[in-house]
């Protein structure tokens, strides 16, 4: 009995220090941010994913808003802000999508270029503010984070399934995973406020316009909305500051 406890220890360290390699061999430098990530995947898996998952991430939220007009706008922003940055030299295919859902305010990207906006947000922003948005979410895909938070996942579920074997704790060594990845989400969410902020000025907007659409969505939220350490995104008012700071940062460039 002691030999098989002793083996199970075995095969469970063996799991987790593999989990640990992969992870360092998998760590390379976005060419775009300058930031070391771990990566397990290519650009044109991304695109694939991405390509893949839009019908289906579309229908969740109703489908594409039927108002041509309006999705010219959103294609004229999100093309006019990918041409003027480093966007227009990555590999990645940008497509944006207006979505008919009128209830729920959200924008999002996922990996490889297909950009999505709610038209309950697209109808309360003016152009300025939608350039923030989508600038927002451009920011998402070059800093590669849905491909980041992909290999961090399996990494820590390897190391949950390695704790598993040799012992029962996998349910803790999964919690730290998730909050990892929680305090990584908000990372990633301010290094595209920052990106936002470079994209809109090189496009010829107005960055004051992002804190206004961090206005819109603290009184989206409403006085109840989640607390900063239950939530995978800052505080509105932290975002605020953080965007005032790339201001200044980026101002005296143009």
């Amino acid at each position: 009995m002691r030999r098989n406890w002793k083996i199970r220890i075995f095969i469970g360290l063996a799991i987790v220090a593999f989990a640990y390699i992969q992870r360092c061999t998998n760590k390379e430098e976005n060419p775009y941010t300058g930031r070391v990530q771990n990566i397990s995947m290519s650009t044109d898996q991304e695109i694939a994913i991405g390509l893949q998952s839009a019908p289906q991430i579309a229908q969740q939220y109703g489908g594409l808003y039927p108002n041509d007009n309006y999705q010219a706008i959103v294609d004229q922003v999100g093309n006019k802000l990918v041409n003027n940055s480093i966007a227009k030299e990555t590999p990645y295919k940008y497509e944006f999508h207006l979505l008919a859902d009128d209830q729920t305010i959200n924008a999002f990207a996922l990996p490889g270029g297909q950009v999505f906006i709610t038209y309950a947000l697209f109808s309360k922003l003016n152009e300025a503010q939608l350039a923030g948005v989508l600038g927002h979410e451009i920011g998402h895909v070059i800093g590669r984070h849905s491909a980041e938070r992909i290999a961090e996942g399996n990494f820590w579920k390897t190391v949950s399934m390695g704790a598993s074997v040799g012992a029962d704790a996998g349910d803790i060594v999964g919690s730290i995973g998730q909050n990892t990845l929680l305090t990584n989400g908000r990372e990633d969410e301010l290094e595209s406020d920052d990106l936002g902020v470079l994209f809109m000025l090189r496009s010829g907007y107005d960055p004051l316009e992002m804190i206004r659409v961090m206005e819109i969505l603290k009184e989206a939220a409403g006085p109840n909305r989640v607390p900063e350490f239950k939530s995978t995104h800052p505080d509105p008012d932290n975002r605020i500051e953080q965007i005032k700071s790339a201001i200044k940062k980026y101002e005296n460039q143009f």
